[in-house]
């Protein structure tokens, strides 16, 4: 079997390893894999190979994994569940009033009980805006 085919079959186990695993390790020693197949489809003997992998997997290990580490820390900024609904915009559908201003919202397609944030009133459909979620009761301002 030819040297170039070998590493070849290297840099796409390697590959293969790092789309399954995702660890940021695996990608630069199969990056260096491919460029020692290169050399050796080039005519280059095994020293040469060789240092090409070496050099291409740790330029590619310290310069690309760090910053890709850092990306990976950041939280994301993606708002789910209940958070997502804060700073929407609900349809009142049961006038907020009385002494605790409750009433309900359409809010996303759903009915939720409401309570108002502000001190007056609201009338049914008015467009209010949500503020939090404090349980299954959605906290709004008009």
């Amino acid at each position: 079997m030819d040297a170039w085919l070998v590493w070849l079959i290297v840099a796409v186990v390697l590959g293969a390893g790092e789309v399954l695993t995702l660890s940021l390790f695996l990608g630069p020693f199969a990056l260096g894999a491919g460029g020692a197949a290169a050399t050796a489809a080039l005519g280059g003997d095994l020293a040469p190979q060789l240092l090409v992998f070496a050099v291409v997997a740790a330029v590619t290990l310290l310069a690309v994994r760090p910053v890709a580490k850092r990306h990976l820390r950041q939280p994301s900024t993606t708002r789910t569940g209940t958070a997502a609904l804060v700073g929407r915009t609900a349809t009142v559908v049961r006038a907020l009033e009385g002494p605790e201003r409750t009433g309900q919202v359409r809010l996303a397609g759903e009915v939720w009980s409401a309570r108002s944030a502000g001190l007056e009133d609201v009338p049914a459909g008015e467009t209010v805006t949500v503020l939090e979620i404090d349980g299954a009761t959605v906290v709004v301002a008009d």
